[in-house]
């Protein structure tokens, strides 16, 4: 597993965002303070808290790059 941080703080960086981590096959998890919740739902990116930056976990390391590429403009 690999992880990165990110930055979706408004509405339409979410939006945005589990549009670009749905096109990928595997696990997504984003990670804040002790929640984890799945990145593909938008749901649950909505019961975190977004204003602060969030930790994406890559679980498929062999898409990590083509995936951090995906999401360069979240990373914060």
């Amino acid at each position: 597993m690999k992880s990165l941080t990110i930055k979706i703080d408004s509405i339409d960086k979410v939006k945005e965002f589990v549009n670009i981590i749905n096109v990928f096959d595997g696990e997504f998890d984003l990670v804040s303070d002790r929640y984890v919740i799945d990145a593909k739902s938008i749901m649950g990116i909505f019961s975190l808290d977004i204003s602060s930056p969030v930790r994406l976990d890559v679980h498929d390391e062999a898409t990590f790059d083509e995936v951090a590429k995906a999401l360069d403009k979240f990373k914060a």
